[in-house]
């Protein structure tokens, strides 16, 4: 091997790297990383502890297998359960080795990318019912079809208010073989009638993309004896990210995928299984390791926490040996407590700009919360003081009506069987019409056969300007939304089309299914109000109005969305009793929660605040510190505002003693401000009063407990005395 640096022969163009484990990359890893990358057994199973470098053993295997085992890149499938985690890997692995093909990387994606592009390119769909035309949709567009056949036929269906989970809940029952559904009624004669349909409209669900491909690769490997053909249907080696997540057909289409000869990889870690409504358990990973009889490796080292944070971490351990730390240094976690919700926002408003005066960027700071609701008064408060911040929520092109009615044109426009959509399309209240359903049945013949089509073209050929009335109010703003869509999307589609050699509408077809699977890939449509950059669930991001980069604004977003992410400090808001934890029905649902609060914690790398609130004002949500507070050793907290542990430590909540004796202190506090104000000599007619946030203000009342003021610029506002947060101003 040449002496000269992989950074030299990148910058010289030669990429001639021949052994992974002679690069600089490899040296880097410790011991346990190294035994996995370099394991070459039938089946392997890598549990990887938290922040112990798992993408980075997935990216080290890929290239040890590719580089050191000449094994091509097309001989692997590579299964993810993100878009952004498959797109991750194959940037990552494309600054190792800069001249990789998207054509080498067709088989890197999620269980449901990879299966779809069998069914377009390899598999034959249509002996399944099907043509390689067909689109697909999404859950909620099934869930309507289902209940346009339940109508159609009469059938008795419960709960259809809880149709879309009942669906996915109940499917694998069906397919099992059994008589009747969990709450007895028709349920399951509608799965046949769905699925005709499904077939006759040439549309493919979720499950479909799964299900189906894993009969055809049965099916294949029956007709030759049971014996992997080797070809594009059978990678040598199949490497999966988070297999913990895997649910029934994942596997199944796993073990179909595999055949007789291909080798598994697969790496996770089962304390992080926090998606149980997706059909995955805590068992899964143990499940696939005793399936395909895999060896065991695990990464136990974490790089990331400090050693607060990691001692902390495996008090909330369920599976595994305890987590080693590589930083020693111990920042203890701090505890606060608050009246309520409004109380807090405030406080981490101004932490967060103290924060960033000291040198700390906004990117490296995120608040996570166990309810999306919880994030309504943290948006206003740091929209008040001008704090940029990127709200975490799953948002689509769906929220926008005049887009989501587009949508539905394309879909109509590449696959005619659509009914569904057509009629959709056709009795939209606000832009429904014959101006484009007229045209959409004829749009691969006319205009859709081309290799590229402008944004111009297909405003002018679906008639969207009569589409989207040119007389409303809301003209304008519905035109530009559509033309910047369209552009986006013309750009996107055309250059598929002429490297593929394909057609536009060919383009047009992957792309909304595409969409259906991940979500739209534009920045198209409205901006969020309150300067708020948008993550979709597969972590697709979009800018703030004023073009803030997503790295300089502060992260809001539920424990859940918080998986896979990491942050120098981390705010972890309402850690109460009915919150975190949420109320559970089962032992189960509680052992989730708890795995949930472990992935949250193990986010911060530096700094880690959790906090609760007395009056948290959501239903449910007991006022008291929760339990999993009481978990972490006592040595590492630091007790913030409060200067005492007892509220937290006593067990408030169980006996009451703790709560008791903090009103009775509050008691005290309250009636010490009763008398100091009775010993006045003089009170002014109107009485001024002071906030160290807004300023000089009225006093409108107060009683024993209360006060109310009125500040210019933020209305009235009501405070508890116990607290002292307000100073009377005597003349």
């Amino acid at each position: 091997m040449s002496e000269e640096t992989g950074e030299t022969r990148r910058m010289n163009g030669s990429h001639q790297l021949e052994e992974y484990q002679h690069t600089e990359e490899f040296r880097r890893l410790n011991e346990y990383q190294k035994a996995a990358v370099l394991d070459e057994s039938p089946a392997c199973v890598v549990n990887a502890n938290v922040g112990s470098g798992k993408t980075t053993v997935l990216i080290g295997k890929i290239m040890y297998l590719h580089l050191d085992r000449k094994i091509p890149l097309e001989n692997m499938a590579v299964l993810t359960f993100t878009n952004k985690a498959a797109d991750e890997i194959v940037e990552r692995l494309r600054k190792i080795k800069p001249d990789i093909t998207p054509a080498q990387v067709q088989g890197f994606g999620t269980f449901h990318s990879v299966a779809l592009r069998m069914l377009k390119s390899t598999l034959p769909v249509e002996e399944a019912g099907w043509t390689k035309e067909f689109t697909v949709m999404d859950p909620d567009e099934e869930t309507d079809l289902a209940l346009e056949l339940i109508a159609e036929h009469g059938l008795k269906v419960k709960y259809k208010n809880r149709l879309k989970k009942r669906l996915e809940q109940e499917y694998q029952n069906w397919l099992a073989g059994k008589e009747e559904s969990r709450y007895r009624d028709e349920l399951f004669h509608l799965y046949p009638l769905l699925a005709e349909e499904k077939k006759k409209q040439n549309k493919m669900s979720f499950a479909d993309l799964l299900r189906v491909s894993t009969e055809l690769l049965q099916i294949k490997a029956e007709g030759a004896g049971g014996a992997a053909d080797g070809g594009a249907d059978r990678p040598a080696w199949i490497l999966v990210d988070e297999v913990q997540d895997s649910d029934a057909l994942q596997l199944e289409f796993l073990e179909a995928l595999r055949g007789e000869s291909a080798k598994i990889f697969a790496v996770g870690d089962p304390n992080q299984v926090i998606y149980s409504w997706r059909g995955t358990g805590d068992n899964m990973f143990f499940l696939i390791k005793h399936r395909f009889g895999a060896k065991e490796l695990t990464l136990p080292v974490n790089y990331r926490s400090n050693a607060s944070i990691l001692t902390a971490a495996n008090r909330f351990l369920q599976f595994g040996n305890k987590i080693q730390g590589t930083r020693n240094e111990e920042h203890r976690i701090v505890v606060r407590n608050y009246y309520d919700p409004f109380q807090e926002a405030e406080y981490l408003a101004e932490k967060i700009q103290t924060l960033h005066r000291k040198g700390k960027r906004y990117g490296e700071i995120a608040v996570f919360y166990r309810l999306q609701s919880q994030s309504a008064i943290l948006e206003k408060v740091f929209g008040r003081h001008g704090i940029p911040y990127e709200l975490s929520v799953k948002k689509t092109l769906k929220d926008i009506p005049v887009l989501n009615w587009l949508i539905k044109v394309l879909r109509v426009s590449v696959n005619p069987s659509d009914t569904q959509m057509e009629a959709a399309v056709l009795k939209d209240p606000v832009y429904g019409g014959e101006s484009a359903a007229c045209r959409m049945e004829r749009f691969s013949e006319e205009i859709g056969n081309r290799p590229a089509v402008s944004a111009g073209e297909l405003f002018t050929y679906f008639g969207l300007r009569e589409a989207l009335h040119p007389s409303s109010s809301g003209y304008a703003e519905d035109e530009s939304l559509v033309m910047d869509f369209l552009e986006k999307m013309c750009a996107s589609c055309n250059k598929e089309a002429q490297s593929s050699g394909g057609s536009f509408s060919g383009a047009v077809r992957e792309f909304v299914n595409s969409s259906a699977l991940y979500g739209m890939k534009t920045d198209a449509g409205e901006k969020t109000p309150g300067d708020i950059s948008v993550r979709e669930e597969d972590g697709t991001e979009y800018g703030g109005e004023d073009g803030t980069a997503a790295l300089e604004r502060v992260k809001l977003m539920t424990l859940h969305v918080s998986k896979g992410l990491e942050f120098d400090t981390v705010f972890i808001i309402g850690v109460n009793q009915g919150l975190i934890p949420l109320r559970c029905k089962n032992f189960e649902q509680e052992e989730e929660e708890r795995r949930l609060f472990f992935v949250g914690i193990t986010r911060a790398e530096n700094n880690l605040e959790l906090s609760w609130y007395t009056n948290p004002g959501e239903h449910g949500v007991i006022g008291e510190p929760s339990r999993y507070l009481r978990m972490i050793p006592e040595q590492l907290l630091d007790y913030g505002n409060t200067g005492k542990q007892e509220s937290v430590r006593s067990g408030a909540g169980t006996d009451g003693a703790g709560r008791k004796s903090d009103l009775q202190q509050l008691r005290r506090q309250v009636q010490d401000q009763i008398r100091l104000k009775r010993e006045a000599a003089q009170k002014p007619e109107v009485v001024r009063v002071r906030h160290r946030k807004y300023g000089e203000g009225i006093l409108v009342s107060e009683d024993e407990m209360m006060i109310e003021a009125e500040f210019e610029g933020y209305g009235r506002k009501q405070f508890l005395k116990a607290f002292g947060e307000i100073e009377i101003l005597h003349s």
